[in-house]
């Protein structure tokens, strides 16, 4: 499978590798961190990778050129033509979106009493909860509290995380384990019952608990199962596609549309809470990703053309291992386990050229500039990458390791006759979450009333920067506050008259700022046809 390149490459990776194991390489100063990021990370560029809101709630703010082009698009309705009358749906929480998120907070308004629908534009748990792998974050050992995961990640979030929402996180994430637990979420534990902990980039405590490597698709799994025993109405293949408001300006429901039929439809709600994910798919800078195929923001544009403020939208974090060969794979995640559990990163003459446990966003930068200023990057058909050396685990570990703990990596290359076993991967930042998002209060609500947002739609949470495992902690940790606290709105809320009239101030907003474009938002979907 290799080339000739690549098995050369790989020679002077094997006859590193013993040293290589042995070798505890310094972490970097805070100084030599913040060149590095300024110098090489995509989110540090100045140029025409990035525009500046010239409407809405962040007007000025820098963001990602493809959203912007998003948040000042076309909406895909004209308001006069849609009949608001006779809503289709009638319910008390609306939620948008069938992931972790959304999936925590149908169970938690459903065990509030509350009438309950998911609308999810494709299916339930088609997202990129269900595509995590390396595992949850909780604080639940001896040696560990809450307090030295708030510090962990407020300092790997380059110190900017809303504090109110990260105490939240923290404080709540040994629960949510308990929560997953009892639910059924089959955790690694030792013979004992005791949950196995292992460490994850920039943490300092062994606090993380996973499900071999498919920690995800565990917790996605059990908390779907959940919804759909429980009788929890899901509205599959249906797009929300603009929040729609009552008289008083609270967020009352939203238009939807079948993906299938095109059929418009009205959900009326009480409250409504938006759980719609990523971006992954807009393919910020051109880079690969490693989100489901509907990441495409479409919560944060539903948010913004409502008066939604959003909160670091120009960060993204880029996941510094995603596949970079064969291209089969490509950009798909290798997750961050692989690393925690003894396996190092290393150039083309085999060399290690960074602590393995770094922060995300420092350890793509450092592969960036391995493969570019220093020119020690692996070429590939699709780009370059470096060494991922995963037989240094077993070398470590013992024989077998990978087979227990990393069974779905050992898996995804072994379909392309590549045995991590025994040859090492090529890997190279793919883009993985979104950092940036919806500003919300501490219990959920965004800036429009009777709107709550939860999971990686959510801005502030992490900062500029998440650690590892704090992405399904959050999914399951805000999921459930958001929907415990939209069904208690609801018992209070009584519904005005229906309107769309915010999306006609929006637009008349853009045609008064020069705005004129053909790209309608939300996207929806990623368009990979070819272009003529």
């Amino acid at each position: 499978m290799y080339t000739n390149e690549m098995l050369e490459s790989i020679k002077k990776v094997e006859a590193n590798r013993e040293a290589n194991a042995a070798l505890e390489p310094r972490r970097m100063t805070a100084e030599e961190k913040d060149a590095l990021l300024r110098a090489y990370h995509p989110d540090y560029k100045e140029g025409e990778e990035f525009v500046h809101l010239a409407v809405g709630p962040n007007k000025g703010d820098k963001v990602p050129k493809e959203l912007g082009a998003l948040l000042q698009g076309k909406s895909r309705i004209s308001p006069e033509e849609i009949d608001l009358t006779c809503p289709d749906y009638d319910v008390d929480v609306l939620i948008i979106g069938g992931g972790g998120a959304g999936a925590s907070a149908a169970i938690e308004a459903d065990n509030a009493g509350a009438k309950v629908m998911v609308v999810t534009k494709l299916r339930m748990g088609d997202a990129n909860t269900m595509m995590a792998e390396g595992g949850i974050q909780a604080a639940d050992k001896p040696n560990d509290s809450p307090a030295i995961h708030y510090l962990d990640a407020f300092g790997g979030g380059h110190f900017a995380a809303k504090p109110e929402l990260l105490r939240t996180l923290v404080t709540e994430a040994p629960e949510a384990i308990q929560w997953l637990n009892n639910l059924g979420v089959e955790f690694d534990k030792a013979p004992d019952g005791t949950m196995i902990t292992t460490h994850g980039g920039g943490t300092s405590r062994k606090r993380m608990h996973a499900a071999k490597d498919y920690s995800g698709a565990e917790i996605m799994r059990t908390l779907r199962d959940e919804v759909l025993n429980r009788g929890i109405p899901v509205v599959d293949f249906t797009a929300a596609i603009e929040i729609i408001k009552d008289e008083k300006g609270c967020a009352a429901g939203a238009v939807l549309l079948n993906m299938e039929t095109k059929e418009i439809l009205i959900a009326r709600a009480k409250t409504v809470i938006l759980a719609t994910g990523g971006a992954g798919r807009l393919h910020y800078q051109g880079f690969p990703t490693s989100n489901h195929y509907g990441a495409t923001a479409d919560g944060l544009v539903l948010a913004y053309r409502a008066g939604a403020k959003l909160l670091y939208a120009d960060t993204l974090q880029y996941h510094p291992t995603g596949a970079a060969f064969p291209e089969q794979i490509f950009g798909a995640l290798v997750t961050e386990k692989v690393r925690s559990v003894g396996a190092k990163l290393v150039n083309a003459d085999g060399e290690v050229f960074m602590h393995p446990l770094e922060t995300r966003d420092v350890s793509a930068a450092s592969i960036i500039r391995e493969c570019t200023t220093r020119g020690k990057g692996v070429k590939t058909a699709d780009g370059v990458g470096v060494w991922l050396d995963t037989p240094m685990i077993e070398l470590k570990n013992g024989e077998g390791t990978i087979e227990k703990r990393i069974p779905a990596m050992m898996r995804m290359f072994a379909k392309y006759g590549i045995d991590i076993r025994k040859q090492p991967i090529l890997v190279y930042p793919t883009l993985h979450y979104q950092n940036g998002g919806i500003d919300i209060t501490a219990d959920c609500q965004s800036g429009v009333e009777n709107l709550f947002v939860a999971g990686e739609a959510v801005g502030g949470i992490h900062g500029r920067n998440r650690l590892m495992g704090n992405s399904l902690l959050d999914v399951v940790v805000f999921g459930r506050n958001a929907g415990r606290n939209a069904a208690e709105r609801a018992k209070g809320v009584t519904v005005g008259a229906l309107t769309l009239e915010h999306v006609n101030a929006f637009e008349k907003e853009c045609e008064q700022a020069g705005i004129h474009t053909d790209v309608v938002s939300p996207k929806l979907l990623p368009d990979y046809r070819r272009k003529k």
